[in-house]
C-alpha cells in the first residue's frame, strides 16, 4: 500500500484503480506513531500529551515557544454551493496538504473540524476525506476522538440543569433563605463573596465586597435572577440524532411541583459552548466567554449570563482539555490538527482560531496552513473572514473554492440529487451546455471572495465520469470571473500526486498576494445594515424583517449587542433561503424569523433567515453504521480462521 520516501513520516501511496472503498484504504495503511509526526513538525514532547498512539493534544504553551516565529501562509478552502452529497472540500483539503508536504517538500498543516458522531451515523457519514486523502485512522477521527464534543455536552447540559434549577428554588424560597444558600456562613459565622459573585454585583452596580454591608433590596437583587421562562434560549444537547427530542416537556416529575416548560435537544456541535471553544484565543479569553453566556432575559428585560448562574468557571473546568488542538495525521503521514466542529448553516463552521494560530507558527515562514471553511463559500468562507479573521487578526493569501462537474449540472437546471438514491444519467454523461449554464453559481463565489482582497484558486475535483470538454469549460469560466487560476484534481483517486497542479497555483497565489483583508462590514454598523451587507453578498435584492425580528433587533440594540458581527443561519444549499433555488438567486429574504442567542461579546449575533433544524435526524439506515459493520467484519471476524 506504502512506499518510502525520503522524509521519514511520509508515506508513497500505492494507488489502486478503481477506487476502493473508503474504509479499506484507510484500514491498509499503518499510521505512524503520532511522536514521529510530532517530532517531525517541530512540537518537543513536553508541549504535547499523547491520547493513544495515534493523538496527542497539542497544549497551548507550544506558542510560547514558537513566539518569535513567523507565520506560514494561510489558505482557506470553500467551495461552490454543494448537492446534498458534498462536493469534496474535506478531500481537497487534504489531499492539496498531501501534495505540498509529500510531493513539493514544503512544511504542511491541516486544520480541520471534529466531525459530530450525528452526521456521522446519519446519510452524510464521516468527514475524515476520502479516497487516497484522508486523515487517519478514520475511526478514531470520527468517533470520539480526544473527547472534545463529550465535554461539550457536559459543559452545555449542567448550565441547562442550573437554569431550571435556578428558577425551581427562586419560586420557592424566600431572598433571605436564597441569600443564605448563594452566601452561607463558615464556621467562623462569616461571609464572603466568591470571585463569580464579584462579577455580578459589579454587572448590578453594587460596589460592596461584605455580604454583611449588603441591603434588603441589594440582596433581593443579588440572589433573584428572576429568569423570564418564555426567554430562555439555552438548550440540552447530545451528540446523537435524535429527532424525537427536539421538542420535550421537563419538570413534570411530581417534585417539581408543577414548574412544566417545553424545551427540547439540539446536536453538542450546535452548542455555544462549540462556539466559543473554535473562536477563543486562551482558556483565560474562554473563561471570559464562557461566563458572558446569554441563556436568556429576566422578566425586566436584561440579559441573563452564565456567570450570573455562578457557572463560568466550573464550565471552564469542564472544558480546560478541550481547549488543545488534537494533532493526527494523512494517509501520507502530514501532520493534521483537528479542533472543534461548529456547523457553518448554523453556526460559523469553521475549525478553531488557536489550531490555526500554532500551525502558522510551526510551519514558519514559507510554510502552508490549510483550514476548511464548512459548506459554500457563501456562508464558511463568509464567516472565516467576518467572524474568525476578525477575531484572530490572521489574513488568509489564497482562498480555494472547491467545483464538482455534478455540482454545477445541477445549478444549471439538471434534476435533483438526493442522498441514498442514485444519480440521473445527466450528471454521468457529458453535457457541457447544462455545466456551463451552471457556472453563474461559480461565478458568484468567485466574485464574492475576491470581494475579500485574496487571490482566488478554483480546485475542479474530478470524478471518474467527467470529461475534458466539460472540465475545460469550467476553467474558462473561472478565469473569466476573476480567478487566480483554475486547476483540475484527481486526489481522491492518486492522493497528494493528483493534488500537485493545485499545490504548485496556491504557492504562486499566496506569494503574489499582497492586498489588506477586506471585511463585508464595519463592525460599528447596526444590526439592520450588517444583515443586509450579507444579504446583498447572497445576492438578494432586499431583506423584509418579520414583525418579532424587528422586536429583537430593537432589543438586542438596546442590550449593547450591536457591536457584533452577525452569523447567518440559512441552508447550504441555495445561495437563497429556500434551498431548492439554484444557480445564482436574486430573491428577497423572508426574515430574520428569529434570533438564536450567542455570547454578550464575541463571538457574534445569529440570524435564522428561515426554519432550520438544530438536531439533524437519522435516516433509515446509516453510512458510518454499514462501514463500521464491515470494519468489525475484518478486524473482529478476521482474527478467527474459521470465520466466514
Amino acid at each position: 500500500m506504502t512506499t518510502p520516501a525520503p522524509n521519514p513520516t511520509i508515506r508513497r501511496l500505492d494507488v489502486a484503480s478503481p477506487v476502493p472503498a473508503d474504509i479499506d484504504i484507510a484500514n491498509a495503511v499503518e499510521p505512524l506513531h503520532i511522536a514521529d509526526i510530532a517530532a517531525e513538525l517541530g512540537v518537543p514532547p513536553e508541549h504535547y500529551d499523547l491520547y493513544g498512539k495515534y493523538k496527542a493534544k497539542v497544549l497551548l504553551s507550544v506558542l510560547d515557544k514558537l513566539q518569535g516565529q513567523q507565520d506560514g501562509y494561510y489558505v482557506v478552502v470553500g467551495g461552490i454551493t454543494p448537492t446534498p452529497l458534498g462536493e469534496g472540500k474535506s478531500t481537497t483539503t487534504v489531499g492539496l496538504c498531501q501534495a505540498l508536504g509529500a510531493f513539493l517538500d514544503k512544511k504542511v498543516v491541516t486544520c480541520v473540524r471534529q466531525p459530530s458522531q450525528g452526521p456521522t451515523f446519519g446519510i452524510k457519514g464521516g468527514a475524515a476525506g476520502g479516497g487516497y486523502s484522508q486523515v487517519i485512522p478514520m475511526d478514531e477521527f470520527n468517533l470520539h476522538m480526544t473527547g472534545d464534543i463529550h465535554a461539550i455536552t457536559a459543559a452545555n447540559n449542567l448550565l441547562a440543569a442550573a437554569i431550571d434549577t435556578r428558577i425551581f428554588h427562586e419560586a420557592s424560597q424566600s431572598d433571605k433563605a436564597l441569600f443564605n444558600r448563594l452566601c452561607p456562613a463558615n464556621k467562623e459565622g462569616k461571609r464572603r463573596f466568591a470571585d463569580v459573585m464579584l462579577r455580578r454585583l459589579i454587572k448590578l452596580g453594587i460596589s460592596k465586597t461584605d455580604p454583611d454591608e449588603l441591603t434588603p433590596e441589594e440582596v433581593r437583587r443579588f440572589a433573584r435572577l428572576d429568569i423570564d421562562p418564555a426567554s430562555i434560549t439555552w438548550r440540552r444537547v447530545m451528540d446523537v440524532n435524535d429527532r424525537f427530542l427536539r421538542k420535550i416537556t421537563v419538570g413534570q416529575g411530581p417534585e417539581e411541583k408543577g414548574m412544566v416548560r417545553e424545551t427540547g435537544f439540539d446536536i453538542s456541535v450546535a452548542s455555544e459552548i462549540m462556539a466559543v471553544l473554535a473562536l477563543t484565543t486562551s482558556l483565560a479569553d474562554m473563561r471570559e466567554r464562557l461566563g458572558r453566556m446569554v441563556i436568556g432575559n429576566s422578566k425586566a428585560g436584561e440579559p441573563v449570563t452564565a456567570d450570573d448562574l455562578g457557572l463560568g468557571g466550573a464550565l471552564t473546568v469542564l472544558m480546560k482539555d478541550a481547549i488543545h488542538p488534537t494533532l493526527m495525521q494523512t494517509l501520507e503521514g502530514t501532520p493534521v490538527l483537528v479542533h472543534a466542529g461548529p456547523f457553518a448553516n448554523i453556526a460559523h463552521g469553521n475549525s478553531s482560531i488557536v489550531a490555526d494560530k500554532i500551525a502558522l507558527k510551526l510551519v514558519g515562514k514559507g510554510g502552508f496552513v490549510v483550514t476548511e471553511a464548512g459548506f459554500g463559500a457563501d456562508i464558511g468562507t463568509e464567516k472565516f473572514m467576518d467572524i474568525k479573521c476578525r477575531y484572530s487578526g490572521l489574513t488568509p493569501q489564497c482562498a480555494i473554492i472547491v467545483a464538482t462537474i455534478r455540482a454545477l449540472k445541477m445549478h444549471g437546471g439538471g434534476p435533483d440529487v438526493v442522498a441514498g438514491k442514485p444519480l440521473d444519467h445527466a450528471y454521468v454523461s457529458e453535457n457541457v451546455a447544462l455545466v456551463e449554464a451552471g457556472c453563474v453559481n461559480l461565478a458568484k463565489h468567485i466574485s464574492n471572495t475576491k470581494g475579500y482582497g485574496v487571490n482566488v484558486v478554483v480546485a475542479i475535483n474530478k470524478f471518474a465520469t467527467d470529461t475534458d470538454a466539460e472540465m475545460e469549460v469550467v476553467k474558462k469560466a473561472a478565469m473569466a470571473a476573476g480567478a487566480f487560476d483554475a486547476v483540475v484534481c484527481s486526489h481522491h483517486a492518486h492522493g497528494g500526486k493528483g493534488a500537485v497542479d493545485l499545490g504548485v497555483a496556491v504557492q504562486r497565489a499566496c506569494e503574489s498576494q499582497a492586498e489588506p483583508l477586506k471585511f463585508l462590514y464595519p463592525l460599528d454598523s447596526s444590526i439592520k445594515e450588517k444583515i443586509e451587507s450579507i444579504a446583498k453578498f447572497y445576492g438578494a435584492s432586499g431583506v423584509e424583517y418579520s414583525e418579532q425580528a424587528e422586536k429583537q433587533i430593537e432589543m438586542y440594540t438596546k442590550q449593547g449587542f450591536s457591536n457584533l458581527p452577525i452569523c447567518m443561519a440559512k441552508t447550504q444549499y441555495s445561495f437563497s433561503h429556500v434551498p431548492s433555488m439554484k444557480g445564482q438567486c436574486l430573491v428577497s429574504l423572508q426574515g430574520p424569523a428569529s434570533m438564536k442567542s450567542t455570547s454578550t461579546r464575541p463571538p457574534a449575533k445569529s440570524w435564522v433567515c428561515h426554519e432550520l433544524r438544530w438536531a439533524p435526524f437519522l435516516g433509515w439506515w446509516s453510512c458510518a453504521v454499514a462501514q463500521l459493520n464491515r470494519q468489525c467484519a475484518v478486524s473482529i471476524l478476521g482474527t478467527f480462521p474459521e470465520a466466514e
